[in-house]
């Protein structure tokens, strides 16, 4: 495999990636997407067997979550690199024997459903959008309110709704930081509340080298509104810290400026305004 040529910074970074995202998934085994920023470091760096390992992680990963079909396309990754991987092979030949399929079926169809698979699931995406605005308060308030961890009066105190025709000055404050504020939920409780109901992993922004740059490249209307903050690059995917993993008008919005796939994460609020603020100046 060719290695790429990283100056002391870049090797650096990749470095402190790793390190993060080893602890991310060490504590969400099934957090795929994590597992393919891991993936994606150690490549560059052209550590082969963590490469590989860590396609057998997330294949794992997906077994564990039904995706057979996603398990065995990650599996082939792995087998294009090392042929004759005897413990891909035996996954293989288990995912088959599980999924009753009929001995002889070329792999090349199974790869074909996925194709299908996906391209009708975006048109099922596409179908079930609407014109309005669903922010997260909808999913918030059922967190918050309909599992009694604060009252309906508590909830429309602390949430904003926001004006879609004015371009904020300044970083709207997230929801779970007013909770903060006025005394009446801890954020760190609702930072781990938030990543457990959305699946979305929880990552500490404060430790990580933030790419001004590149949230500079986004609408700061956008981040401000939402308090999104895109924060690194890796390969085709940006990074993106939220405090609102709900919130799918700022997914929708923040996709709109770029060609790349975003790849969410939760946050601490004052670490996400902080940052803001300093690439919105």
């Amino acid at each position: 495999m060719a290695t790429m040529t990283l100056n002391p910074g870049e090797e650096a970074q990749l470095l402190q990636t790793i390190e993060m995202f080893e602890v991310i998934v060490q504590s969400q085994s099934g957090d795929t997407q994590s597992l393919e920023i891991l993936k994606e470091a150690y490549s560059k760096l052209g550590h082969e067997d963590d490469v590989v390992n860590t396609s057998k992680r997330i294949a794992q990963a997906y077994l564990q979550q039904g995706q057979l079909t996603s398990a065995i396309l990650e599996y082939e990754t792995v087998l294009q690199r090392r042929p004759e991987d005897a413990d891909v092979r035996t996954a293989l030949k288990q995912i088959e024997d599980k999924a009753s399929i009929a001995v002889g079926q070329p792999m090349s169809d199974m790869m074909a459903m996925a194709s299908v698979d996906t391209t009708m699931l975006r048109h099922k995406t596409r179908a079930a959008a609407t014109e309005a605005v669903d922010d997260g308060r909808k999913s918030l308030y059922k967190v918050f309110v309909e599992s009694k961890l604060i009252t309906a009066g508590d909830f429309d105190l602390c949430w904003r709704n926001v004006d879609l025709s004015v371009a904020p000055p300044d970083v709207v404050e997230p929801f779970i930081q007013r909770l903060h504020e006025k005394g009446i939920y801890l954020v760190e409780k609702s930072l781990r509340l938030l990543s457990d109901k959305s699946r979305v992993a929880y990552l500490p922004l404060d430790r990580y080298d933030i790419d001004m740059d590149l949230a500079r490249g986004f609408p700061a209307e956008v981040c401000r509104r939402w308090c999104v903050l895109p924060f690194d690059r890796m390969s085709k995917a940006i990074l993106v810290a939220t405090a609102n993993p709900f919130n799918q008008q700022a997914a929708k919005e923040l996709a709109e400026a770029t060609t790349h796939r975003l790849l969410w994460y939760v946050a601490t609020p004052n670490d996400i305004v902080s940052n803001l603020r300093k690439a919105f100046r």
